[in-house]
Parts: C-alpha cells; structure tokens; sequence
C-alpha cells in the first residue's frame, strides 16, 4: 500500500501516527510523512528561518528513525491558509502520490493549523472520489482534539520504543521533558481500551468501504 500522513507542524505525525507509521513501514508498505508547515514559529527567539532550518533537521531525523519519506508542503507555522491555491496544492499532492490509506488531524481541534490541515485533506478527498480510506488521529485530546471517539485503533507496542526516539528527535519542541505529561498518557490509556499496552487511535470516515489499518 501506499500510506500518507499529513500533519501541520513537524512533530505532528511522530507524536499523533508514529507507531502506526513505524508499523506499515515495517511490514513493508511505502509510507509517506507529508508536514503542511516546516515549523516557523516554533523556535523560541529564532526567527522564521532559522526555526524552519531546525526544525526541517528534526523531522528528516524523525523520518529516518521511522523508516518513511517526508514531503514539504510549503505553508507557513501559524499563518496556514485555506483558500483556492492551497485547496488546488493538497489536491495536486494526494493525486500524484495516490494513497491507499491517508492520516491526518482530527477537524474538531483548538489550533488553527490543525484544523485548516484537516479541512484541506478533506475536500481533496472529495475531488479525488473518496478513492482513498481517511482516517483521522488525536492531537494532545482533551488539551486540543475535542470530542474524539475512536473507531478503530492500532497496538503498537512493539514499536513504541521506535516511536518515542522519532517524536525526541524534535529536540527544539523538548518533547522528551513533556511526553508523559500529555502524549504518554493517551497512549497508555487507549492500550487499556484496546486491551493493549500502548495503541493509537482513529476516526475513520465511514463513507468509503472499509478495510483494516494494519
């Protein structure tokens, strides 16, 4: 298969789709990390280019760990824009690439970001005759995803290890202080649903016959 995750911020897909990435990865499928933003305003005290400059090592780091390929898509961090141009963009992105399978914000989400990441995957979704299975992940739920039920979920247990050391690759964002603060717990907590010791879960979008994650 062919599997796109589209995130807003470099650190987005490695904290909300790494074990999940690291999984189909592992098993063989082509698997791309596509970053909406290369993380401008993410850098206390640099300026937008330096942060980008940053941030961009970081997540090819991430990549590496994870055994996937990255995409730019060429937004601005904190400025993201939904408009024709950028509708056009994303759609002219997923019709080339031609997943199978694409991962990316749940819509109901307080960063703006997010939500304009979400809403552009959506609509070339739309365009491109829902040709692809749309899963959506959680973003820090209760802080920033809201009103998140799963619908599906993934054991990554065997690859936790692997997730934790691509999400501490982005070591401007000091990730690895506050991971169990926020991220930790939701991955424990729906291992205890799913029965599991650590999962990740999704949302699919029921309008599309359906097919398993992994």
């Amino acid at each position: 298969m062919k599997v796109v995750v589209i995130g807003a911020h470099p650190d987005d897909p490695e904290t909300i789709f790494g074990g999940t990435m690291a999984l189909l990865a592992k098993a063989g499928h082509d698997v791309v990390s596509a970053y909406l933003t290369r993380g401008e305003a993410g850098v206390d005290g640099k300026s937008h280019e330096e942060a980008a400059g940053i941030r961009t090592a970081e997540l090819k780091e991430a990549c590496r760990i994870l055994n996937v390929r990255y995409e730019l898509l060429g937004q601005i961090d904190g400025s993201c824009e939904i408009n024709g141009a950028q509708y056009a963009h994303m759609h002219a992105f997923l019709k080339k690439e031609n997943p199978d399978m694409v991962f990316t914000h749940w819509p109901i989400d307080t960063h703006r970001d997010h939500r304009v990441c979400s809403s552009l995957v959506l609509d070339a979704w739309y365009h491109l005759e829902r040709k692809f299975d749309l899963y959506y992940g959680e973003a820090m739920t209760g802080i920033q995803s809201q009103n998140f039920y799963p619908t599906d979920y993934v054991d990554i247990t065997s690859v936790i290890d692997q997730k934790h050391d691509a999400c501490f690759a982005h070591r401007s964002q000091k990730i690895e202080e506050e991971y169990m603060n926020y991220h930790g717990p939701m991955e424990v907590f729906r291992g205890m649903e799913y029965n599991c010791r650590y999962a990740e879960a999704f949302v699919r979008h029921f309008q599309k016959p359906k097919k398993t994650i992994i």
